[in-house]
């Protein structure tokens, strides 16, 4: 990827890390191989993005299991955030 082309950005930098974990297991809960050193570069966008959309769909499901269970997550605090392409 070019320089100055990567816009996406962690809203919690923190969670980077817990983040690229969450990318890693749902990845082998598919059955998708990762090849070594991590490199998903030369994989199809159908799957990168059936990583993602898993992923997404777990991150909703623990997000309204908690509601279920009468408490909702904390809302963190979004700034600096573009609307433009």
């Amino acid at each position: 990827m070019a320089l100055g082309q990567k816009r996406n950005r962690m809203v919690i930098p923190q969670a980077s890390a817990a983040m690229e974990q969450f990318k890693w297991e749902t990845a082998s809960e598919l059955g998708i191989q990762i090849p070594q050193g991590g490199y998903m570069g030369d994989l199809p966008s159908r799957v990168n993005g059936a990583i993602g959309g898993n992923m997404v769909k777990k991150m909703i499901a623990a997000y309204e299991q908690s509601l279920a269970g009468g408490t909702q997550p904390p809302t963190p605090q979004v700034t600096n955030v573009r609307t433009t392409p």
